[in-house]
Formats: structure tokens, C-alpha cells, sequence
């Protein structure tokens, strides 16, 4: 078979290579090859190579819950990885999922990652941030939604139904902590300082913390057996099942996501700061903690409303 040129995009040379029983020129663009052989176009994206990249590059920073987050999103988001992608294909690309808009937002938190990564001088690709398609995109914009949280009250009696200690203990802590799912799951013994009433974690990003806790949870805490890996003789998985479990049995939302908005709502009521409260929480930025205690404000005025119509 000829041999068969191929126009070079982006003012990249061209290189040959063997391909289909063809030699053919393609230009070798830093987020894939685009080969044109007389009307037709081909991408050759090395999409696999370039995801490797991404998550080696974040490996050391993250924790690995994290990494698994970007790597099963971006591996569904093979579409808009690559070369010559724009905003409008990053919107149409979430547009066609169906997903709800939480779903759709998390690809796109995985997608802004992984392009600003890309379109930064870490990457050493040396392109032009303002070429980022994420900046152009339009993310689906989540619905304010009033989230779940749980008072103080609520967790009193999810403590008071359950029966072994260790379960009173699981729901006690994240209550006192805002702890996270696989932070509560990994504690140890020695993790434990009793003279602070604190407990050394390694939380979100792979970074250390240490999270408070109350006299209530550190009664429970010194009745538990000793065991060899975690506190609890559990993994994570196990915890979520029993907190899966006592929610339906009670019909209290008291998943680990509503543990950690009472924590900031419940300290935001005590007259805590967000910013106090941000820190004890292991987060990283007030917006989330804003978001949660705007759910507060309309409690408070709405019984302030219902006490003049009352009145």
C-alpha cells in the first residue's frame, strides 16, 4: 500500500509512523496525537498514559480514597480527555449523563483536576492556562437543597437505642469529631491522647490531625476490649452497614455526611466561629461550612416567626 501524508495541526511537525500497514505523519500534541489522512481525521490519544501521569503526580498528596475518586472518573470520562478539547464539549459531555446534578458535579470536579494539573508548569506541558476548557465550561450547578444534619437530640437517642458499647462509641465520636468514615475506621489505641481528650488522624489528603472529643465519648472509649487493628474489631464498611442499619430501624439520618453537618451546626448554634469551627473539623475552606449553617438561620427565624404569629 502508498504511502499517504498526513497535514499537521497546531504547528507541530510531523513524525512517521507505522500504522494500519501505513506510513503515516502525525503530530505528537501534548495531549494526544490528531492524525489527518486526506478527509479524515484520527485522535490518538494516549489517554491512559495521561491519566497515569495525573494521579502519579498527585500520588503523595492525596489520600488514596481521593485517588480512586479521580481515577474512576476520569476512566468514564474519555470523551473530553485529549487534545483540542472546549468548554462547550466538557458541558455537553455532563449534559448527556444521566446522573443527578451532585453525580454530574463530581465529574466535573474530577475533570477540573485533572485539566488544571495539565494546563499547569507541574505538568511540564508548557500550555497556556487560559486555554483550560474547565474555565470555559459550565458545571452543573448543584440544587440548595436543605441538607440532613443531626441535633444533638437526635444523637442522644440513636446512642440510647443501640445496645453494645462499641456502637454507642461509633456514633458518639463523629458526633463530637466530624470525623470521616475511614478516619473512624482506622483509630488505634495509640492514637488516643487522653490527657487532651484529642485523637492523631490522618484525614483528607493525607495530612495529620487531631480531632476532639467529649466526656461522654471518652467514657465509652475506655470500655472498649483492646484489639489488633482498630478500635472497633470492624472496617469501614462494617461501621456503614450498622449506621445503614439504624437508620432504617429509626428513620434518623445518620449517615457519616450527617454526622459532620451536625457537628457544625451544633457548635455554630453554641456561638463557635465558622472558622473555629473549619479547624476542629479538619476542613480545609469555610464555603461548606457556610452552607451548612445556613440551614441554622432559617431554623432560628423561622421559630423567631413562629413566636410573633403567635404573639
Amino acid at each position: 500500500m502508498s504511502n499517504t501524508s498526513a497535514s499537521i495541526r497546531r504547528g507541530i511537525p510531523c513524525y512517521p509512523v507505522i500504522a494500519a500497514s501505513l506510513t503515516l505523519c502525525y503530530n505528537a500534541g501534548v495531549l494526544g496525537n490528531s492524525l489527518t489522512v486526506g478527509q479524515r481525521t484520527l485522535n490518538i490519544a494516549p489517554k491512559l498514559e495521561l491519566l497515569s501521569e495525573f494521579l502519579k503526580s498527585r500520588r503523595q498528596g492525596l489520600s488514596p480514597n481521593t485517588l480512586q475518586f479521580y481515577e474512576g472518573y476520569l476512566k468514564h470520562s474519555g470523551r473530553v480527555i485529549g487534545p483540542f478539547i472546549a468548554g462547550q464539549d466538557i458541558t455537553s459531555f455532563l449534559n448527556s449523563l444521566r446522573r443527578s446534578n451532585g453525580g454530574k458535579h463530581a465529574y466535573f470536579r474530577a475533570l477540573r483536576a485533572f485539566y488544571s494539573w495539565s494546563y499547569s508548569r507541574k505538568s511540564g506541558y508548557n500550555l497556556n492556562p487560559q486555554d483550560n476548557p474547565t474555565l470555559m465550561g459550565d458545571p452543573s450547578k448543584l440544587e440548595k437543597r436543605i441538607l440532613p444534619s443531626l441535633t444533638e437530640e437526635q444523637v442522644e437517642t440513636l446512642i440510647d437505642y443501640v445496645e453494645s458499647v462499641r456502637d454507642k462509641c461509633i456514633i458518639s465520636l463523629p458526633a463530637d469529631s466530624s470525623m470521616r468514615l475511614s478516619e473512624i475506621a482506622s483509630i488505634k489505641q495509640s492514637d488516643i491522647d487522653w490527657n487532651s481528650k484529642t485523637i492523631s488522624i490522618i484525614g483528607k489528603g493525607n495530612k495529620e490531625r487531631r480531632a476532639p472529643f467529649t466526656d461522654r465519648t471518652a467514657k465509652l472509649l475506655r470500655k472498649l476490649p483492646d484489639q489488633t487493628e482498630n478500635l472497633w474489631g470492624i472496617n469501614k464498611y462494617g461501621i456503614q452497614q450498622m449506621l445503614e442499619r439504624l437508620e432504617k430501624e429509626t428513620g434518623i439520618k445518620c449517615n457519616p455526611h450527617a454526622f459532620r453537618r451536625g457537628f457544625a451546626c451544633n457548635l455554630h448554634r453554641k456561638g463557635l466561629s465558622t472558622l473555629t469551627i473549619v479547624h476542629l473539623g479538619g476542613r480545609e475552606d469555610l464555603s461548606m461550612v457556610q452552607r451548612y449553617i445556613k440551614s441554622i438561620t432559617f431554623d432560628d427565624c423561622l421559630a423567631h416567626y413562629r413566636e410573633v404569629e403567635s404573639g
